[in-house]
């Protein structure tokens, strides 16, 4: 590397290299220097990277205003939320994301769905953005996907306050052959809109994340929402057909044919 690329040159003088580099990832390579120091430019980026993740854990979200009301009508929606109160004790307490509280347990059992062949859920996790960002488009496809197969399909509700560990207690209410909790990914200076998708067979309350499967980094520069579809569905239909999940199930299994 020169000192005159260090110090600095548009996109279109750099090395042909150096831009086929820079195309396939997000990460900030190459960016070039001032004296020592990062130039003021990547500083910049850098720091409001920075701004974006802390503003995507503290988030509250807000289901009318992340979705529409056509949104949550066309997909029946509902609400729950877990023992954490607010934001801070979320972050404080992440035991008490896992637990939903005794108004949420009864409105699942209530309007939820029992022994469905999967269930959605839709966690905000530490990136609210995550949620509002890549849900609209890969929820659709999800449940349509599921009914293409003639699976049944369980009312999809919203978690406040959500950690993976849910997983199990949706299993414990509502006894779902696969369980799948789109959830928003701790935000890095990459993205602050990454999606996981956690899945699990049969979840109980014994269960750890050495029994869930995981899809993650959806978003519009990694896992497109077509294609997480297809794969979440694809590995549904695996654990179906094995009756596992986990460590025992891994997605690129040959073993199993998708149904």
């Amino acid at each position: 590397m020169t000192d005159e690329f260090d110090i600095g040159l548009t996109n279109a003088e750099v090395p042909d290299i150096v831009r086929k580099i820079r195309t396939r990832t997000p990460a900030r390579l190459l960016v070039g220097r001032a004296g020592a120091a990062y130039r003021t430019a990547t500083q910049m980026d850098l720091r409001e990277a920075h701004a974006a993740a802390r503003d995507a854990v503290r988030a509250h979200l807000d289901l009318k205003n992340a979705f529409g009301d056509d949104f949550l009508k066309r997909w029946n929606l509902f609400e729950v939320r877990t023992k954490a109160k607010d934001k801070d004790e979320y972050l404080l307490r992440p035991d008490l994301g896992r637990q939903f509280d005794e108004e949420s347990r009864l409105a699942i059992q209530e309007h939820g769905s029992k022994s469905s062949d999967i269930q959605i859920a839709v966690g905000d996790g530490l990136s609210v953005p995550a949620v509002t960002s890549q849900v609209p488009a890969l929820l659709p496809l999800l449940l349509e996907g599921a009914k293409e197969r003639g699976w049944t399909v369980g009312r999809t509700f919203v978690i406040q306050h959500c950690r993976v560990g849910i997983l199990n207690e949706i299993g414990e209410l509502l006894n779902p052959r696969v369980a799948v909790l789109l959830i928003g990914e701790r935000p890095g200076l990459a993205t602050s809109e990454s999606l996981s998708a956690y899945m699990a067979y049969q979840p109980c309350i014994s269960q750890t994340d050495a029994d869930r499967n995981l899809l993650s980094n959806i978003h519009a520069r990694g896992v497109k929402p077509q294609e997480a579809a297809d794969r979440i569905l694809r590995l549904s239909a695996r654990m179906m057909k094995s009756g596992k999940s986990g460590y025992l199930l891994k997605e690129g299994s040959l073993e199993l044919e998708d149904q």
